[in-house]
């Protein structure tokens, strides 16, 4: 392996050869030394902060915008040697919660040096959706909250971490983050507030009745935080599954917030596709993303990654075991064609996006997705049995 590669390509490559050591070479080819499988482990113990390092270490968006710009090679690279889209997506997200927690730094600094002084109070910033679940690729923008200590909404405290959110949004945008386009920034009031106002809040949301008063809120249960007092967001993410514990008509209303799966077939069952692409986050990812979701939450799964949401549901034997395996697995499955369309397209100045093309897909690759498909096909009469299961 080359001296600049990650640690995860050796891990890998290791594993596919079945190797206890690998040869690292410079950049002539020439082998200057040895890892062993010891060494990566350890490395990988160490938190594999390796790929944010530089992220880490820029001390301006320029720095940052130049780390960043580094993420379509490091997939690249990952998918070469046959790292899965589940694992490229987890890197993509460690990175992402980096980028997002040096950005909140940097929005800090620009905060003492505006004269505004520093916080009025301890806080964290969080990251949402896929970044806090880890399933992030390379088309995305930014969901970032904050939770503050205390302050009342429009109160001193309230609009300086208003100003940090602007800050903070602005410069992930100029970094390559681009901005929510549903507004789930933490400039944005409904999406900062103190530990009180959080729970207000989520009481209000389990109160609703009707899921256009629940758009996007379902991602709150994905918050991590990444700066600062994280604790702050633990307490109000572990609270709000608390409160929702049981609650399966606010679990089913998220699920309708979020909307049906799109077909995936044609009428003749050919794969539905828009000038040769079918969107597989509407044909079936962000379905089974909502349903581990409302599940987990219904039924009390305290975690965030999707597969860790459906194995929890999957251990409480309610039901659908096979069913729960087919979702995994199909979730796998669009990871993988996801990774490696987007790497393709970056590679052909393409934006990355969530469609992935059908007529190059080999045979393997198409009868994978044709299952995937069909196990999300009636995902949402599937949800609402287990959602409502024993009552």
């Amino acid at each position: 392996m080359a001296a600049d590669s990650f640690c995860y390509l050796g891990v890998a490559r290791m594993n596919r050869h079945g190797l206890r050591h690998l040869g690292v070479t410079d950049t002539a080819g020439f082998v200057i030394g040895a890892v062993s499988a010891r060494d990566m482990l350890r490395l990988r113990a160490e938190g594999a902060i390796a790929l944010g390092d530089e992220i880490q270490a820029a001390d301006d968006v320029a720095g940052l915008a130049g780390a960043w710009s580094q993420l379509p090679r490091t997939a690249a690279a990952l998918l070469a040697d046959d790292v899965s889209g589940r694992q490229i997506a987890a890197i993509v997200s460690r990175r992402l919660c980096a980028l997002s927690a040096r950005a909140a730094v940097l929005a800090e600094r620009r905060m003492r040096e505006a004269g505004e002084g520093g916080p009025p109070c301890a806080y964290a910033f969080a990251v949402l959706g896929s970044a806090g679940r880890g399933e992030s690729l390379l088309a995305m923008d930014q969901d970032n909250a904050l939770v503050f200590a205390e302050g009342a909404p429009d109160g001193p405290q309230d609009r300086w971490f208003a100003q940090l959110g602007t800050h903070a949004a602005d410069i992930l945008h100029e970094a390559g983050v681009p901005y929510c386009k549903g507004g789930v920034m933490a400039r944005n009031p409904q999406w900062r507030g103190s530990v009180a106002t959080w729970r207000d809040r989520v009481a209000h949301w389990i109160g609703r009745s009707r899921p256009d008063d629940l758009l996007a809120v379902d991602i709150f249960f994905d918050m991590l935080g990444v700066h600062g007092d994280t604790a702050l967001v633990d307490t109000i993410w572990r609270d709000a599954f608390d409160a929702a514990r049981g609650q399966a008509a606010f679990a089913k209303l998220l699920v309708d917030a979020a909307g049906p799966v799109g077909p995936g077939f044609t009428l003749f069952r050919r794969i539905r596709t828009e000038q040769g692409r079918i969107d597989l986050k509407r044909s079936g990812l962000f379905g089974i993303v909502s349903a581990a979701r409302a599940l987990a939450i219904c039924h009390h799964v305290v975690g965030r990654a999707t597969p860790a949401r459906l194995e929890g549901i999957k251990a409480l034997r309610i039901g659908g075991a096979e069913d729960l395996d087919a979702l995994l697995e199909a979730q796998g499955t669009f990871l993988d064609l996801l990774a490696a369309q987007q790497v393709a397209d970056v590679e052909q100045g393409v934006p990355p996006s969530n469609a992935v093309l059908v007529r190059p897909l080999s045979r393997v690759s198409r009868e994978r997705l044709t299952f995937a498909l069909d196990s999300v096909a009636h995902l949402g009469e599937f949800t609402h049995d287990l959602l409502f299961r024993g009552e």
